[in-house]
Parts: structure tokens; C-alpha cells; sequence
């Protein structure tokens, strides 16, 4: 319960006007009509990004990792799909060495369960400066489980996150690494989610209802969620959330 000391310690909140159910729903339908086409639009943005050209990547990077030093070929673990978040853990950084910058670790904080996306064959990683000393010290302290590894070149700097954070997408193509896109600044507040990590790369979130290229990856919606310890290469979907279709037609008709 409010006291009058906190209250008096509040500046005057200007409120919306108290209106009755009916009304309350009313607004929310009308509201609610700008909120589908925000999603519409979002969803043409993605399909966007994976018409976007690529650029080859042709120069050698290595990283540290727990175990060994990698390329940047390692860093997808055998995926086609690669995001890699550049966290600022390092000296001369506010908060070293017992934190990472605070807005990096919000961004950590809110990173969905990793199976979803490798699932998708998408593998996503944060790299720093930090030695894996630092980086295992901090992931401990923090209930992290992000694969996370040290730059040790220029990938920082050749990829625009020397000074400011960022996210890079690739894609391999065999022995052949392309960079795909990239997002910084207000663009990462948005990450953090399965989807939105899903609809920054360039197979999207490999769903039908999907506009994307020809010969693209994709399978129903909903069918290949699981729990995030259960996925296994070609499992079935349990029957009674195949026979739900509801939800797939209604996408396809673009009414969800």
C-alpha cells in the first residue's frame, strides 16, 4: 500500500480516462487494427532481409573459445546460420571486471533458450574482448549459458562493432562464409527472442506462410516447435498439435 510520503514523493501523473468495459474494448479494437499492420509490416521487412545480397567473407578470423581456438567457420558448430552479438567485456569498459556494460548484459538477460534457433539450424554466439577466464567468471556470476568467445583480430573493427555493439548474421555455404546483415544501435533492443533472432537471418523462420525466394527451407508453422529438450533430428510432432490448423490457416489467410 501506497504511503502519503511516497505519493507526495511521486510528480502528478496525468491519466487516461477511466470508461466502462464496453468502451475499453472498443478502444482496444481500434488500436488493434494498427497493431496487425505493424506486424505486417514487420513481417515484409523480413522478407526483405532475405532478398538483401550477401558479401563474402573472405579473410581468416580467430576466436578463443572454452575449449580451443576457432574460426569463424567454427563459431557456427556445424549450422548453416550464424549470429553473432558483440558484447562490450573488456578493461576500459564501465563495470570491468566483475560486469559487462549494462546494456550488453540486458541484452544477455533476455536471450531466449538457444534450442529454438538450432533448431532452425541457426547458431548464435556473443564474442568480447574479455580472455575466457573473465568470460566463464562472468557467465558463472550471471546464470549465462550463451556460447561466448574472445576476438583476438580485426572481426570487431571489419564488422562495425569496434566501438558500439552489434548483431552480424552469416551464412555458410560450405567452406564459404557470407555476411547477410546487420543490426545496431535501437535495432538490438528487439533481440533477445527466438523470432526476432529468426527473422534477422536469411532463411527467416522457414515457415509456409513465409514470402521467401524460391528452394528456401520451409516447414509448417507450429509442427516443428518442441520443448527445448526434446528436439532430435527428424522427430515426429505430437498428433494432436498436427490435426490443429486453425492457427496455419488463419496466417495463410493473414488474419493472425
Amino acid at each position: 500500500m501506497q504511503t502519503s510520503s511516497e505519493t507526495a514523493e511521486r510528480p502528478a501523473m496525468t491519466m487516461p480516462p477511466i470508461v466502462s468495459a464496453e468502451a475499453w474494448e472498443a478502444a482496444r479494437q481500434q488500436l488493434l487494427v494498427k497493431e496487425k499492420a505493424l506486424t505486417r509490416a514487420r513481417d515484409t521487412m523480413a522478407a526483405e532481409r532475405r532478398r538483401m545480397p550477401w558479401m563474402a567473407v573472405d579473410k581468416a578470423y580467430a576466436f578463443e573459445g572454452p575449449e580451443a581456438r576457432v574460426s569463424l567457420e567454427g563459431l557456427f558448430a556445424g549450422r548453416r546460420q550464424l549470429i553473432v552479438y558483440r558484447a562490450f567485456f573488456e578493461p576500459g569498459v564501465f563495470g570491468w571486471p566483475d560486469h559487462a556494460c549494462r546494456g550488453c548484459s540486458m541484452v544477455a538477460d533476455q536471450v531466449a533458450h538457444l534450442a529454438h534457433l538450432n533448431a532452425r539450424d541457426t547458431t548464435l554466439v556473443f564474442a568480447s574482448r574479455a580472455p575466457q577466464a573473465d568470460i566463464a567468471r562472468l557467465k558463472a556470476r550471471m546464470g549465462w549459458d550463451i556460447p561466448w568467445y574472445t576476438v583476438t583480430d580485426s572481426f570487431d573493427a571489419d564488422f562495425g562493432v569496434d566501438e558500439w555493439h552489434g548483431t552480424n548474421v552469416f551464412f555458410r555455404d560450405g567452406d564459404q562464409v557470407f555476411r547477410t546483415y546487420f543490426i545496431k544501435s535501437r535495432g538490438d533492443e528487439a533481440m533477445g527472442g527466438t523470432w526476432s533472432y529468426l527473422d534477422a537471418t536469411p532463411l527467416g523462420r522457414q515457415e509456409t506462410w513465409e514470402d521467401s525466394p524460391a528452394g528456401y527451407p520451409q516447414t509448417a508453422p507450429y509442427k516443428w516447435w518442441n520443448w527445448h529438450d526434446d528436439y532430435a533430428p527428424d522427430a515426429a510432432p505430437d498428433q494432436r498439435w498436427v490435426e490443429v490448423d486453425v492457427g496455419e490457416a488463419a496466417i495463410r489467410a493473414g488474419k493472425a
